[in-house]
């Protein structure tokens, strides 16, 4: 293992940053470092990761980190970061009217950005993604949604590399086995590129949605540092409305507090630690639990922590 971070870097100059804090490169800004984080430009740079990386050592995909916590301790493996034509969003126009619009985006591709290219390009179906701030590849492995919809309302088809058998594959929309905020995509897999399928529809009244997702998401969820839902909403209820009613605004655990705001979203400190807000989720978890008897499952990946839920990893 000792040999092993050198090794990559030289594989790929310029690609590599050894013992590189994560926290930083996630919403909620705190965190540990991992062995190596790689910029990815093409699939021959993760052939070559594959090639490199020792058998044992695992892989996190990165994207916006907008739903990541890495422990303090870290995360012993290597990060994967796409970059470049990754992040390309192209626009494939029907040619007969009344047909439905294909767009092909790259697993890099922010959510806030692809919503509003597409809505002033006339088309409709993705306005909810503006109030997300993840990738494509983040949002399809957790089917993301808000506001009506998801990812899988949309997502045809998706090209996947697999870091333990390699790649790529293409996968259909039911090979993603789509779930409430899941999919079958893994901690191995990277999402390469996804098609969606998507609607004609009007830009000005398209803008107009826009603007009322933001704004009703700055009425009602906090800014700073966090990660926005920690909790999947349970079977007919609401996982911020559990959290409210068990008198938990505002309860912090060192450096990390319940936001005033949104009881299901976990507010970090500046400068803070990644083991309190985790702390602070197992208490969340166990007082809804003991109150309630209803079991909260975290939707935010804990990387690095003991079992905490379907989050932890």
């Amino acid at each position: 293992m000792s040999l092993f971070p050198q090794s990559l870097a030289e594989a790929l100059p310029g690609q590599v940053r050894l013992d590189e804090p994560i926290g930083s490169h996630c919403t909620y800004r705190v965190g540990g470092r991992a062995v190596a984080l790689v910029s990815v430009t093409s699939v021959h740079d993760l052939d070559v990761v594959r090639s490199v990386t020792p058998a044992h050592v695992p892989f996190l995909p990165l994207g916006a980190g907008s739903n990541l916590l890495v422990s303090d301790s870290g995360f012993d493996g290597v990060v994967l970061r796409l970059e470049q034509d990754f992040a390309s969003v192209e626009v494939h126009r029907p040619t007969q009217s009344g047909e439905r619009v294909r767009v092909v985006l790259g697993g890099a591709a922010v959510l806030p950005r692809i919503a509003r290219q597409l809505v002033a390009a006339g088309i409709t179906g993705f306005e909810w993604a503006v109030g997300v701030p993840g990738t494509v590849g983040g949002a399809i492995r957790m089917n993301a949604g808000g506001h009506g919809s998801d990812m899988a309302a949309s997502v045809r088809s998706i090209s996947v590399y697999d870091m333990r058998t390699g790649g790529p594959e293409q996968w259909s929309a039911e090979a993603c086995g789509f779930g409430y905020r899941s999919s079958a995509v893994s901690a191995d897999h990277l999402v390469l590129f996804a098609e969606l399928e998507l609607g004609v529809g009007d830009a000005e009244r398209g803008k107009q949605e826009l603007t009322d997702i933001v704004t009703w998401r700055r009425a009602n969820q906090p800014g700073g540092q966090n990660a926005g839902s920690v909790f999947a909403n349970p079977p007919d209820d609401s996982a911020g409305r559990l959290i409210d009613a068990a008198g938990l605004k505002g309860y912090r655990i060192g450096s990390a507090e319940v936001s005033e705001k949104h009881a299901n979203f976990i507010q970090a400190d500046p400068d803070g630690s990644a083991d309190d807000v985790a702390a602070l989720i197992r208490h969340v978890q166990k007082t809804i639990y003991d109150r309630f008897g209803i079991e909260l499952h975290v939707e935010n990946r804990l990387i690095g922590f003991p079992p905490t839920g379907e989050g932890a990893e």
